[in-house]
């Protein structure tokens, strides 16, 4: 379908590019949210009528976007979750559970779709994404998943957690009582102790 941007798109166009883009995309998206018009005649007239508005908007949704930049950076993006003996979530952190942390945490309101993420996050640790305060405004941040708020400042504080068999191994190792290090013996005292009692036998 060809729709005329009423504002900036990220890697669609700029207000007033007229673009083909999918009819799902458009119906579901662009123009319910006001962002395109259906290219006619009709709205070709009616864009150039209404242009000095449009981009006064959206000159003023650029400035409102700068404003939360200082915000967004400083937020913590902290997500307590459940998490198998390997670090594997039991469920994932998507945009839109960052979305809302970051409105609890900056009151800032974005939508999931302003989370660049990509895929949803499904392990412990932290990761890098962006926010997209507007087109124009793109913020990076760090999200931090851990099953814990002792976790999560290990984290912060750019350690390593370490999961499954070698976490279990450095657990035992340190719980071993001292005495069961004690009565074990080197393997190399064995053969002093079997030509002792050779010795003894040949006496």
């Amino acid at each position: 379908m060809k729709v005329i941007l009423t504002e900036k798109i990220t890697k669609l166009g700029n207000i007033g590019d007229t673009v083909e883009v999918k009819t799902g995309f458009a119906r579901n998206f662009l123009l319910p949210n006001g962002k395109a018009m259906r290219w006619t005649r009709e709205n070709v007239a009616l864009f150039e009528a209404k242009k000095a508005e449009l981009v006064a908007r959206e000159v003023a949704a650029k400035k409102e976007a700068e404003s939360h930049v200082d915000a967004v950076k400083s937020a913590k993006l902290y997500m307590i979750r459940q998490a198998g003996d390997t670090g594997q979530l039991y469920g994932s952190v998507s945009s839109r559970d960052i979305a809302r942390t970051l409105k609890e945490a900056a009151n800032v309101n974005i939508t999931s779709a302003q989370v660049l993420l990509g895929s949803p996050i499904k392990s412990i640790g932290a990761f890098d994404t962006k926010i997209a305060l507007h087109p124009d405004v793109i913020v990076p941040v760090k999200v931090y998943v851990a099953q814990t708020q002792d976790e999560i400042e290990a984290l912060v504080a750019g350690k390593v957690l370490t999961f499954g068999t070698k976490k279990v191994e450095e657990e035992s190792a340190e719980e071993k009582p001292a005495e069961e290090v004690a009565e074990e013996k080197p393997a190399a005292e064995a053969p002093a102790e079997a030509a002792e009692a050779t010795e003894a036998v040949a006496e």
